[in-house]
């Protein structure tokens, strides 16, 4: 069995080159497919914009990164009904290098977000992601969230969906009504 890896927040001793590198080889199934995720060919600054927009994560094994996140804040969100609330916090940006996909690193990524956002108060956990790509829908079908709304947003070629995750263990607190 495979050591699961750290995370740890983004230092600023992580090349945002190799960062820049990582996203592009994890989405690029993705642009295969046709679908143009901001990932697929943002540039260098565009991950430092992303990253320092919220707390970003990252997952290291033997040294090497290959795994990010990036957890936005209620107070970082915004462009949509659901987005716009102020108890949803939200994540993007999320990548695991495809020579390790498959070792629950993702999930990892995710529930650190998830208790970053509990520690700062947020009642619900957002992300958005293409309509087209419906095994990402599905994974995070599986880790508890359900789609809320849809939006075009300017900077990709497909409609998104948002999803959301009641963040309390009891799930009363925060579910949409």
């Amino acid at each position: 069995m495979m050591p699961l890896p750290s995370i740890r927040p983004l230092a600023p001793t992580d090349s945002l080159a190799r960062l820049t590198e990582l996203l592009h080889r994890a989405y690029a199934p993705l642009a295969a497919c046709g679908l143009r995720y901001l990932a697929t060919h943002q540039s260098e600054e565009a991950t430092k914009n992303r990253c320092t927009k919220g707390t970003c994560f990252v997952a290291e094994m033997d040294g090497q990164v290959v795994g990010t996140i990036t957890y936005y804040s209620p107070s970082a969100t915004g462009g949509s009904p659901w987005l716009d609330r102020p108890d949803v916090a939200l994540f993007g940006q999320l990548a695991v290098d495809p020579a390790v996909q498959g070792r629950k690193i993702g999930r990892l990524l995710v529930e650190t977000a998830e208790r970053r956002a509990r520690e700062e108060g947020a009642c619900i956990m957002a992300l958005d992601t293409a309509l087209p790509a419906r095994h990402l829908i599905a994974w995070y079908e599986r880790l508890g969230y359900r789609t809320v709304e849809y939006v075009n947003w300017s900077v990709t070629n497909y409609r998104s969906a948002v999803m959301i995750k009641p963040l309390e263990p009891d799930g009363q607190r925060g579910t949409p009504e």
